[in-house]
Order: C-alpha cells, then sequence, then structure tokens
C-alpha cells in the first residue's frame, strides 16, 4: 500500500462542515468593508524577498527566521507573503493608486515558519484594509470603529482595544536612546532574545511575551512622554474621537508591534478567550512606508485581523450552515436521465440564485432518493418517463412530512423560491 501523505505541518485544511462559518465571516467582512467605501484589491502569494526585507525591517522575527524564501531557476530570491501590507503598497506604486486617497481591502493566505500551536499557523489567512492619502485621526478612528462594527455584526463581546503612539520618527529615535541606556544598565535581567534586540531593535523588547521580563518592561521608560507635539496632538484628538464615539480603550505605552514600518497610532484588539495568541485583529498608522518601496510621500494607515482565530472565537457561538439545497433533481429512466441536466439548467436560467443538485452516476430510484434525503436538500424533484412526458416534476418534501405534488415545469422554480421565502431560518 502507498504511503499516505499528509498536509504539511501548521498547515491545515478547511473542510466542507467547517466552511458555513468561515462564509459567513468572510461575507459580513466584505459586506461592511464595502459599505464603508473600501475596495477589494488582490496581489500575488509570491513576492520579491527585498519586498519584505525593505519593509518589515531585515533585522525582524519575520525576515530573519519565518520567511519561506527559495531562489527561482533565474536566480531571484522570492517569498512567499508573511503579511499583507506590504504587498497592497508595492501593487498602488506599481499600478499608479496613489494620485488620489485610496480605500483598498484584501483577504488569502499568508506564511510564517513560526512553532504550530493553537490559533498561531504556518499558513494562516488574513482580513486587511489599507488607506492611503489621509494623514488625520479620523482616518485612524474610522478603521477602529470599522472593526468595532464588525464584532457587532458576528455577535463577538468581551474584545479589548488597547491603544499607542509610536510618535514620529524623532520621537522614536529620542525615545529609542532612552530605551536602550535603561535596558544596558540592567542587561542581566534580559532574556537571550533581547539581549540580541537591544543592539538591533529594541523596541521589539517591549514586546516580549516572557513571564520574567514583564516587571522589568514595566518599569521601562514610556514612549507617551517623548512625542513631539504634532504625535501628541494626532493621538489626543484620536482619543478623543474614540470617547466621542463610545468605544472602550486602554492606552498601553508597551504597545509596539512587530514590524518595522509602524509610526504614530498602533492598535490591538485582544481576547482571552484564545489562550497566549490572544491578539486578534490589529493594525496602526506607517506613513513613511511607501516612500521607503519607492514612492512619493503618502500617508497611510491599515489593519489585519487572523481569520483562524476569528473562527476559533466564534465556535462558541451558533454554527452558521452553509444554505440548504432548495432540491434535488432525481431522474429515473434513459430518457429522464439524458434529458435531467438539459432540465436542470433551464430551471438555473429561471432563477441564477436557485440551489439545485442534480443527481449524476445512475442508480436505481430508493438509490438516488437516498442521496436527495443526505443531500439536505428541502425538496425532491422527481422526472421519470411519464412526468417527461407530460412536461411535469414531482416535488416531494424532504424536511417533513407533505404530500408529493406535480408542478408543470415552467412553475417549479417559482414554487421553490416562495419555499425558501417563507422559511424563517432563510
Amino acid at each position: 500500500m502507498a504511503k499516505i501523505l499528509r498536509a504539511i505541518r501548521g498547515m491545515h485544511d478547511l473542510l466542507p462542515e467547517q466552511m458555513g462559518r468561515w462564509h459567513w465571516v468572510e461575507d459580513s467582512a466584505r459586506r461592511l468593508l464595502e459599505s464603508y467605501g473600501y475596495e477589494e484589491i488582490r496581489t500575488p502569494l509570491l513576492e520579491p524577498t527585498e519586498l519584505f526585507q525593505r519593509s518589515i525591517g531585515e533585522v525582524t522575527d519575520i525576515v530573519e527566521k519565518e520567511m519561506y524564501s527559495f531562489q527561482d531557476r533565474n536566480g531571484e530570491l522570492l517569498s512567499l507573503r508573511p503579511e499583507g501590507t506590504a504587498s497592497c503598497v508595492r501593487a498602488a506604486i506599481e499600478h499608479n493608486l496613489l494620485d488620489r486617497p485610496q480605500r483598498l481591502w484584501y483577504r488569502g493566505p499568508m506564511f510564517r515558519r513560526e512553532r504550530p500551536q493553537k490559533g498561531r499557523y504556518r499558513q494562516f489567512h488574513q482580513i486587511g484594509a489599507e488607506v492611503f492619502g489621509l494623514a488625520g485621526p479620523d482616518i485612524d478612528q474610522e478603521l477602529i470603529l470599522l472593526t468595532h462594527r464588525l464584532w457587532k455584526i458576528l455577535g463577538l463581546s468581551g474584545l479589548r482595544l488597547a491603544i499607542n503612539s509610536l510618535g514620529d520618527a524623532e520621537d522614536r529615535h529620542r525615545y529609542r536612546e532612552a530605551l536602550v541606556q535603561y535596558l544596558e544598565a540592567r542587561q542581566d535581567m534580559l532574556d537571550e532574545d533581547s539581549r540580541r534586540r537591544l543592539a538591533t531593535n529594541p523596541l521589539r523588547i517591549l514586546d516580549s511575551k516572557n513571564p520574567d521580563m514583564q516587571a522589568l518592561i514595566a518599569e521601562a521608560p514610556s514612549i507617551l512622554d517623548f512625542l513631539g507635539k504634532e504625535a501628541q496632538e494626532h493621538f489626543s484628538q484620536l482619543c478623543e474621537g474614540l470617547g466621542n464615539a463610545g468605544i472602550a480603550f486602554r492606552v498601553n505605552p508597551r504597545l509596539v508591534r512587530g514590524l518595522d514600518y509602524y509610526n504614530r497610532t498602533v492598535f490591538e484588539w485582544i481576547t482571552d478567550a484564545l489562550g497566549a495568541q490572544g491578539t486578534l485583529c490589529a493594525g496602526g498608522r506607517y506613513d513613511g512606508l511607501v516612500e521607503q518601496l519607492g514612492g512619493r510621500s503618502v500617508p497611510a494607515v491599515g489593519f489585519a485581523l487572523g481569520l483562524e482565530r476569528l473562527v476559533a472565537l466564534l465556535e462558541s457561538l451558533p454554527a452558521q450552515a452553509a444554505p440548504a439545497l432548495d432540491a434535488y433533481l432525481v431522474a429515473v429512466g434513459e430518457r429522464a436521465q439524458a434529458a435531467a441536466l438539459v432540465l436542470a439548467e433551464q430551471l438555473r436560467d429561471q432563477s441564477p440564485d436557485l440551489r439545485l443538485c442534480c443527481h449524476c452516476g445512475g442508480g436505481s430510484f430508493k438509490s438516488q432518493f437516498k442521496k436527495a434525503d443526505r443531500s439536505g436538500a428541502r425538496y425532491a424533484l422527481i422526472l421519470g418517463e411519464e412526468e417527461l412526458e407530460r412536461g411535469v416534476m414531482g416535488i416531494k418534501p424532504l424536511r417533513d412530512q407533505g404530500p408529493q405534488i406535480e408542478k408543470p415545469l415552467a412553475s417549479v422554480v417559482d414554487f421553490l423560491l416562495a419555499a425558501r421565502t417563507a422559511d424563517p431560518t432563510e
């Protein structure tokens, strides 16, 4: 017997019984984003490795240890995208989208070679939004309000919002000097990762999850004490706007995010229901990234949410089943079976929204009817030689004990759609 091949560790199949909830989440997010005026963009899974080295930062964990990178036959170094922002920026520059403000959104798989655990996978899926050309705190607020509305639509509660400001480049330079001075005086308290980051990316030390580091981090200087006037005013207006909108939040001066390109606003939505992987959605402002990747200076802000974590959080809520089939077409007899697929297409022509499965593969009436029942369809459409001659179809309820009836072919679709409308679960 041949060896059974299995999925790569940390990469999972999404099976049909799981897709109802995934579709519900994705469709809810898509409708919401489009209602706010965001337009979808789709970028390649593969990008030049240099794109992420220049945007995320060469000394971040993602670039140093987590990217799936390889050299293709032409000698070009390529990487599976580990996040969506850099690709959106690259596409916006390449296709001249930045001559006016843009509200974009995306969805799709990302790839990081991390240690797989619940809520953290090597292939994971994100939905994100990116806004280009708007510099004020009002658009930062809109993105937070949009995500807050999504939680309401999905019926989620108990999420906490943490926000911070990383200031501008000069602010971060002054803060970095103070932070390094503080940490160098306490090197004996640093773990191995933090000692390595001290010389390359000291702000990332504040993001350490090591319990033994938390007291040291809590006493570190606060970046909020180093903000310049413009950054401070931007952050104050954001906090005021969120308060006016009734959004509860906590200012966390240790929130730095894991990517080099952020400035000013950063935020996270956090839950306690997923264990260690508690960040459900995160984002912030990255005003210098477009210029850093070769475009003109354009302000930008965005967020990304993890679909695996969001779907896992929704497992405690009632399952969102895939819409039931309206009907399953059973055909008995050679002539009826030969005509069934054509007649099914004629029914679909009357309503493209019709959810109809036509039996294939032959079999007795009894075996076909069993498959119709197992399909979850509301009705079985029965086509035999006699029905074909008279231009009718039998309609048998599968979810209750109602009698079988007949309808002319021209009125079958109207009957099925009317039955769907009358069902309060639709």
